[in-house]
């Protein structure tokens, strides 16, 4: 990566849009392959974010803000996503079920995504945690995580 580094809810909100853009391209999409491109794309993205909020964000912030409700909730509304990326990974797009599953994981990551940015991220900011050695170690491992899921 050679940009910048950026602090850690840049770095998330970052993510998050990347994953807005690509449901958008995905409903404007009419060939079943693009359809199958983005859907892994979005598989890929999802799964490497939510592993490094999970390994590094989420343990680090529930510490700080000795949080007991937003992290457990982010990390529960995260296996649910994790369960609807299962059914759509590596699937062929067969219809009106697959299509519910690519909304419905839409809708999830959108409702996951502003609990995150109205809720979260302002009580973050307002810790003395360092954002941009944070982003920094958020970066290198996503970095890490999207290196080991290209094929080889």
């Amino acid at each position: 990566m050679a940009t910048t580094p950026k602090d850690a809810i840049a770095l998330l909100r970052a993510d998050h849009k990347v994953v807005d853009n690509l449901f958008k391209e995905y409903e404007a999409a009419r060939r079943v392959n693009e359809k199958q491109s983005l859907v892994k794309e979005i598989c890929v993205q999802l799964t490497v974010h939510a592993q490094i909020e999970e390994e590094i964000f989420y343990p680090t912030v529930q510490k700080a803000l000795r949080d007991k409700e937003l992290v457990p909730e982010a990390r529960v509304e995260h296996e649910s996503l994790k369960a609807l990326i299962a059914q759509i990974q590596d699937v062929t797009p067969d219809g009106e079920v697959y299509e519910a599953r690519i909304q419905v994981l839409s809708e999830y990551v959108k409702h996951h995504v502003k609990e995150e940015q109205n809720g979260l991220f302002p009580k973050v900011k307002g810790t003395r945690l360092d954002l941009v050695e944070l982003g920094e170690q958020m970066a290198a491992r996503k970095e890490e995580l999207l290196g080991a899921m290209q094929p080889a």
